[in-house]
């Protein structure tokens, strides 16, 4: 039995979506209102009031109602997008920015708003205000963060810096060094480039190939407990499968595994009290420290028959370099073409933006440590710009969809 409270609430939202119908959105807002008072946190109602709000220049209120409908539904691009005009009138730059970012995100993410073709009529225009909105924000967002590295070192100095910054903005068509590079993120332009490093620039090496059988050791004792190795790749998403990276050449599944000190700048604590004298080495070594992004070291595992499929990296401000530990036969690895065989206890270092593969044909597991430092042809300052620069990279693209 319906009670008078649920009786008017679908009277009200009756009546709004006849309002609708006929065009009238103020009408319509007015009998949402009614149902935000018995149910504040109702969707539609939030959305249509929110947007009335908005047409009606009261961009105070409309952007408190839609990050009310924002706070119920973040996914939804429109109200967000709306979110961001509001902002933009209320003379609050930086919000309106994160606004249109995360709206453009999201749509584009679920191939809407990427042409005309795939953006209503009615948006259009202010999808492309969006748009430019962004771009000159996301410009002036960097341009800030490199603003006192120029003070302090120069223009001369943040020149292959300030190059890059406009490659990755779009704003200067950058050559790659090499036609074999495909950098799936960054590219640091006007430095040397080739697939494998020679063993001379990283004098460190020296240092952490001596302590092979130590570490070695510790990770004979990890492989006795398979439990504290994950997947590489992660778990696959609902309804695809790791193939699409790795393949198998047996009987059994590919398997890429790893035993994490650090994964995406983040310590692995745990892990490195369990192998202290591999943690105590890799504190004590040059690697690229990135906040939230690097340094990335592990014990790579390589099931029998796993072939990781042919793929690029994300930049080359950094190199990655293996120290191979357990190599059983027919295992290798191939960067731009070229084919290297690892060979036990000898750091292989390589610049993963050009196209690589690695493969274990053999019956036995491969087991490599993988650590990455910055590439030896950037400079102190350099390194000191490209840190700040893909920090706040990361930084605007969280902030942009909170």
């Amino acid at each position: 039995m319906n009670t008078p409270a649920a009786t008017s609430l679908a009277q009200w939202r009756e009546a709004a979506h006849a309002c609708l119908d006929r065009g009238d959105l103020q009408q319509a807002a007015q009998l949402f209102q009614h149902v935000l008072g018995e149910v504040p946190s109702d969707l539609e109602a939030l959305q249509v009031v929110g947007t009335a709000q908005l047409f009606d220049a009261d961009f105070s209120a409309a952007a408190q109602t839609l990050q009310r409908a924002l706070g119920v539904a973040p996914e939804l691009f429109v109200v967000r997008l709306r979110l961001g005009i509001a902002l933009e009138q209320l003379g609050q730059p930086h919000e309106a920015l994160t606004a249109y970012f995360g709206a453009l995100r999201t749509a584009q993410s679920q191939g809407r708003w990427l042409s005309d073709d795939t953006t209503a009529p009615g948006l259009r225009e202010v999808v492309k205000h969006a748009m430019r909105y962004v771009e000159a924000g996301r410009m002036a967002w960097f341009h800030r963060v490199l603003e006192p590295l120029l003070q302090r070192y120069g223009a001369s100095e943040m020149r292959r810096v300030q190059h890059g910054l406009d490659g990755y903005l779009g704003e200067r068509a950058i050559a790659m060094a090499d036609p074999r590079q495909r950098p799936k993120f960054f590219y640091f332009p006007d430095i040397p480039s080739q697939p494998y490093y020679p063993r001379e620039r990283f004098p460190w090496q020296d240092v952490l190939e001596a302590a092979a059988d130590g570490i070695r050791d510790e990770l004979r004792t990890v492989l006795t407990q398979e439990q504290n190795l994950e997947a590489f790749l992660g778990a696959p998403s609902p309804g695809q499968s790791q193939q699409a990276m790795l393949q198998s050449s047996g009987a059994h599944p590919a398997a890429w595994d790893a035993y994490f000190f650090y994964r995406h700048g983040e310590r692995y604590d745990e892990h490195a009290a369990a192998c202290p004298r591999t943690a105590a080495l890799l504190d004590n070594l040059p690697l690229t420290h990135i906040r939230d992004h690097a340094p990335e070291t592990l014990f790579s595992v390589l099931s029998p028959g796993t072939h990781i499929l042919p793929h690029t990296g994300v930049t080359n401000v950094r190199l990655v370099t293996h120290l191979p530990l357990i190599v059983p036969p027919d295992c290798a690895l191939r960067v731009g073409g070229e084919k290297h065989v690892w060979q036990e206890g000898c750091c292989v270092t390589f610049d993963d933006t050009f196209e690589h593969e690695a493969w274990n044909r053999s019956s036995e597991t491969r087991v490599v440590l993988i650590l990455d430092s910055w590439n030896p042809d950037l400079t102190e300052a350099e390194r000191e710009a490209v840190t700040a620069l893909i920090e706040a990279i990361g930084d605007f693209n969280t902030t942009s969809v909170a």
